[in-house]
This record gives structure tokens, sequence and C-alpha cells, in this order.
């Protein structure tokens, strides 16, 4: 994928579909020194500006990439009309660009809410490009009650991100406290196994959040083999923020001990 340069001095990657990707990229490991990749995915309706704060810890050992999702910060979205498939698919292609463009084989993927739901699809269908996966402020899942909270009065979620906007629906949110049919007996141990996840993985859950809640974050726990829990006691969703320093040391922590 080719990489593009703004006036503004904004880095792109340029995708097959003819959309852009916002990146930010921080570097001041020791040059002569081997060191690895983190690729840091916000969540929904956050860009990769959020995470400044992580930056001066985690860039002094690593190369570290912060991207913007479709439609989020400085990436671009699609038009009405566009031939633009808005799929998972769609949007984990879009990661592999990012790092096939970057000339990046393998990194750490660190996901954030709903960022992190897409480092578990990444996971399952590309282990071959992480080391590992950290996941903080993660649903398992979005049921009907959440996909009903997030619509707002509107018809549905879409409607209302449309209707009122970026910041008018992250407003509104602000304002709120914290089936397989194939019948053969064989089939579902090997699907289960075909979508599973195979790298080291770090949960980081919040305590208190009125999303991911900490019972459905200790199961995930015992689904993915290996993974390591981490409960962060703040004092809501976003812990990545209001108890950074605490995810930061859990994170390094959890990368120090990877065998290489």
């Amino acid at each position: 994928m080719p990489l593009e340069r703004s006036p503004s001095g904004r880095t792109y990657v340029v995708h097959r579909n003819g959309q852009k990707t916002h990146y930010i990229e921080n570097d001041f490991a020791d040059p002569w020194k081997a060191h690895d990749t983190i690729l840091i995915q916000h969540g929904f309706g956050r860009h990769a500006e959020f995470w400044y704060h992580w930056i001066p810890v985690l860039s002094r050992k690593y190369r570290v990439i912060r991207r913007d999702l479709r439609g989020h910060g400085y990436s671009s979205y699609p038009n009405p009309g566009d031939e633009y498939e808005y799929t998972v698919h769609t949007i984990l292609d879009e990661i592999i660009d990012t790092l096939d463009a970057l000339g990046v084989e393998k990194v750490h993927f660190l996901g954030e809410s709903t960022g992190g739901m897409l480092g578990e699809m990444l996971a399952a269908r590309n282990p071959e490009r992480l080391h590992s996966l950290t996941i903080c402020s993660t649903p398992t899942h979005l049921p009907e009650a959440a996909l009903k909270l997030f619509a707002f009065d509107k018809k549905d979620w879409p409607t209302a991100c449309r209707e009122l906007g970026s910041r008018g629906w992250c407003e509104a949110l602000s304002k709120i406290p914290g089936t397989i049919p194939i019948s053969d007996p064989d089939y579902l141990p090997w699907y289960l196994d075909q979508i599973s996840i195979r790298v080291p993985t770090l949960i980081l859950a919040p305590a208190n959040s009125a999303a991911a809640k900490l019972e459905d974050q200790k199961k995930l726990a015992e689904e993915i083999p290996g993974a390591r829990l981490e409960v962060v006691d703040g004092p809501g969703h976003e812990i990545y923020v209001t108890e950074a320093e605490k995810c930061q040391k859990m994170f390094l922590d959890f990368l120090g001990r990877l065998v290489k």
C-alpha cells in the first residue's frame, strides 16, 4: 500500500478501495537495538490522539503506531453511493494494509473497548501477524440493551451517529453513568478451533465499567488459553485515561514476560 504525507505533515496509508487511514508513528528506542512494534487501536467514537499520554512510556522501548479507524479522527470515510464494503473483514484487511505499508511483519496489538474486539478477531483470523494481544475495557458482546442505549431514541445506532454527528453522539454518551446451523457434532469443535485466539493475551478489565462487566471479562479470560487478566479499579470504562499509569505498568510487565 502506498504511503502519503499531507502538507500539514499528517501521514496516511492509501488503500486499494480508495480510502485513506491516518496513522501516527513514534519510535524513540535505541536505534542500534532490535525492538518490536506496538499497534494501538482506539475504540468507537475516539481516535489515535486519545493515546498521547502512553507514548512517552511506550516509545522509549518500542516502535508505536496509532491508527484512526474508518471515519474517525483524520481517516477518510465513504460517501453515500461509494462502493465500499463496510464489513469486519474490510476493517481487518485495512489493519493488515497498514502493517504491510509500514513494513511490519508482527505487532503487539493493544486495543481499547471495541478496538479490542477487532484485536480478538484479528488474532483469530491472522495470528501470524501478532506477537501478543492486549485488550482494555473490551466488551465480550454488544447486547440488545446496549444497541438500544447507543441509539439514543433514534431508529438505531447508525442513525443516531448520522443525525447527532460524532460530537453529539459522544456528548449523549457522556451523560450516561458509569447461531451455527450445522448439526454434525464434530463441526462445532472444529469451528471453535478455527476462530480461537492463539497468541499471548492480556485483558485489562475495568472494575466499574457500564459496558465491559467484570464478570464477562473473567469469563473471557477463561475461554482464551493462557490469558492473563488484570483487574483495574477505576471510576468507569475509560481506564486507559483515568488509570493510565496502572495500565501502562501492567502492559509493559506483560510484554516483558513474553518469551522472545
